[in-house]
């Protein structure tokens, strides 16, 4: 016991030193607080970075592991909250959208890493995160670009970071320029890196813009696959395997049983509860894994890459959405 609290300790310059036990009990007690309905989303996420820097994060080991089933199984929880016809008509209007962001980030990304002399597999994978679902999509290419620790850790906390401001910085500015549901919702699905986010922006605002956006997220997260594929061309490793999100297949099955099957109305208001406390819990825990150590280890060209491609897919979009849709 006192080995693995040394161990932690020496992780980060915490503000706190205290025990191992009272590290876990200041984490279990948070976490049950962010299950309350008191904790939004974006509360939840400051709380996580107030307890990763302040009295540690006691179970860091497990948490990428633990926020990636808990994302996926809040994000299909989600689905029985939603109608396929709308669902749909999402995806069809955000289709154009997702091609054009996508590989425009792409092709901005790889130029900025050239002019800021930025290691290639961590520009590649910067810009992958940005352009279709953070997170997710570095974990999926990681392996096909065989990148190593560093490379992977350095994009991971670049997209988290910006990520996290995301959560806070967009719903402000939706409600300041008076975007509608609709816009909002297209809007936060295309420029916020990561589903856990999109999701917490979009339901602050409202359900409509809550449906639009996982439903346009989901739809881009797909493109993980070819653009795995096109990763593995351009460095040349072929034998990679490629991870294929399958949990979206699921959140598509929810969907379809919300809209067809009538008796999921019994359960369905309690599955999306759940689902936005597991959100929640989600956020929590992605902020409690950005320790000063993280922050710093990022360094500041390929954290300025990763905001130039930022701003350009954030303010590209919003101003196709208000002026050309």
């Amino acid at each position: 016991m006192e080995s693995n609290q040394k161990t932690i300790l020496k992780q980060v310059p915490l503000f706190l030193k205290i025990s191992l036990i009272q590290q876990q009990i200041i984490f279990v007690a948070l976490l049950l607080f962010c299950m309350t309905a008191v904790v939004s989303p974006p509360i939840a996420l400051l709380l996580g970075l107030i307890v990763a820097n302040l009295s540690g994060h006691p179970f860091l080991h497990l948490n990428h592991k633990a926020t990636n089933i808990l994302l996926q199984v809040s994000v299909v929880g989600l689905g029985f909250g939603m109608n396929v016809n709308s669902a749909l008509s999402a995806g069809k209007e955000g289709f154009i959208f997702t091609i054009a962001s996508i590989f425009s980030t792409l092709i901005l990304g790889t130029f900025l890493g050239k002019w800021l002399k930025i290691e290639k597999k961590t520009s590649h994978l910067i810009s992958c995160g940005t352009a279709i679902c953070g997170g997710s999509a570095i974990a999926a290419i990681a392996p096909v670009l065989k990148s190593d620790e560093k490379q992977t850790s350095i994009a991971l906390g670049v997209i988290f970071i910006l990520n996290s401001v995301a959560l806070f910085l967009f719903p402000a500015v939706g409600h300041w320029l008076d975007l509608s549901q609709k816009e909002f919702g297209l809007w936060c699905a295309i420029a916020i890196h990561d589903t856990s986010s999109v999701v917490g922006a979009a339901s602050k605002f409202g359900p409509e813009a809550l449906q639009i956006a996982t439903t346009v997220k989901l739809a881009r997260a797909l493109w993980i696959i070819p653009v795995a594929l096109l990763t593995a061309i351009i460095f040349k490793n072929k034998s990679s395997r490629i991870k294929i999100p399958y949990f979206i297949g699921l959140f598509i099955l929810a969907m379809v049983m919300n809209t067809y099957v009538s008796q999921t109305a019994i359960v369905a208001p309690y599955l999306v509860s759940i689902a936005k406390i597991g959100l929640t819990l989600t956020l929590f825990l992605i902020g409690a894994g950005l320790n000063r150590n993280i922050l710093k280890s990022v360094g500041v060209k390929p954290l300025f890459q990763g905001l130039l491609l930022w701003v350009f897919i954030a303010i590209g979009t919003l101003l196709t959405i208000m002026y050309f849709n």
